[in-house]
């Protein structure tokens, strides 16, 4: 039985209880105070049957009861004096119900009378009303993604309905007419990693994905899927840089969108940027190298989907590396690692173009210009399925 009751007290709190028997003690009437103290936590949330006193003092043991034997709901006033009332799970308990026995802990004799095994505290098994929450309590925080229990704790608490708001739309633009889409690497082709990669990362964060296009070296064709995307994010691999067939810039120029942000001090991923292409429209141009593209995943493309969902940024946190990490002359670089106990262990494997390391890891270690020492404290940044934010499967 999974059921809660409940009676309601002097000063309009309720008091839930498992399956009871609400019992009067005969000895006429409840002593000042003792049925109408303040609520008194359960000792156990995992009752199935009780046995409910009434008007009994909680330090005397209990005298014996007339059963009677009813699945109703309890009346209104009190049980008379000298008589128990089985209590059906989920029954609201009697007035001036002041503790519950377990089933377990009474018996009845052959004439119908109930007899205590042990002597209840005062408020025993009783749970209070408000015991989760208050009228007037704060939940939860905006920008708490809703959960399936975040819909039980509303339903819980009355709510019919919640605001919220949507999950962001995501469209993926491939680039590139060196990808193949299947088989080995050949003829100066090579594997599209990031077309596979992307849509689940991007649902890991908090996107819904509209559309996976492949498009090639082709600025109008990509100026056409961008101006009729209908996406809050466009994010396109590849073509950020200045060469021959790098069109995400001049398509940007051509369609008067606002860059935000055109390269960073990052590596991999100094190509990067973020532009604002409609009202409510970003696009986030992700370099072609998949190491490099993860690293625009997880600084340009997480923050803005945070934003957008309305989501509250996580709390930075740092561990200290159990070896030396090489840096960068100049620029910050971001480092797979993965965490074992209190330290980060950077992974081999780690150039822009690898994903060896990356699919091994934890997080991206950020890691100064000019390297650290074992035992540095480094800046981490959470990967999605360490946060069981992705679905995983074994291979």
């Amino acid at each position: 039985m999974t059921g809660r009751g409940a009676r309601e007290t002097e000063d309009g709190g309720e008091r839930y209880v498992e399956e009871a028997l609400a019992m009067a003690r005969g000895d006429g009437g409840p002593r000042p105070g003792g049925a109408r103290t303040r609520p008194v936590l359960p000792q156990d949330p995992d009752i199935e049957e009780a046995l409910a006193l009434v008007r009994g003092a909680p330090d005397r043991p209990a005298s014996p009861a007339d059963l009677r034997d009813t699945h109703l709901p309890p009346p209104a006033s009190p049980a008379p004096a000298g008589e128990a009332v089985r209590i059906a799970t989920g029954a609201r308990v009697p007035p001036d119900t002041t503790a519950i026995l377990r089933s377990e802990h009474g018996r009845t004799d052959d004439k119908g009378r109930l007899h205590a095994s042990r002597d209840p505290a005062h408020g025993q098994d009783i749970r209070p009303r408000g015991q989760e929450c208050r009228s007037g309590d704060h939940l939860l925080p905006a920008g708490t993604v809703v959960t399936p229990a975040v819909l039980g704790l509303a339903a819980a608490a009355g709510y019919d309905t919640l605001a919220v708001l949507p999950p962001p739309r995501a469209e993926v633009l491939v680039l590139g007419d060196e990808l193949l889409t299947e088989g080995l690497p050949k003829d100066g082709l090579i594997r599209d990693a990031l077309g596979p990669m992307l849509p689940p990362w991007l649902r890991a964060l908090g996107a819904e994905i509209v559309a996976v296009r492949r498009i090639g070296d082709d600025e109008k064709a990509l100026r056409k899927a961008v101006t009729r995307s209908v996406a809050d994010l466009i994010v396109t691999t590849g073509g950020t840089a200045s060469g021959p067939v790098d069109h995400v810039h001049p398509t940007l120029a051509r369609i008067d969108a606002e860059l935000l942000v055109d390269g960073v001090q990052v590596r991999p991923g100094h190509p990067m940027l973020l532009a604002r292409t409609g009202e409510s429209q970003y696009l986030v141009g992700l370099p072609g190298n998949p190491l490099a593209a993860v690293s625009g995943l997880c600084t340009l493309a997480e923050p803005l989907l945070r934003v957008l969902a309305g989501r509250p940024a996580p709390e930075p946190y740092t561990l200290p590396v159990r070896e030396a990490v090489q840096g960068h002359p100049r620029d910050t670089r971001l480092v797979p690692v993965t965490v074992r106990g209190e330290y980060a262990v950077p992974l081999h494997f780690n150039g822009p173009a690898m994903l060896r390391g990356i699919a091994a890891a934890d997080a991206l270690a950020v890691v100064p210009p000019g390297g650290t020492g074992p035992g540095a404290e480094l800046e981490l940044l959470d990967l999605p399925w360490a946060l069981a934010g992705i679905g995983v499967c074994l291979a």
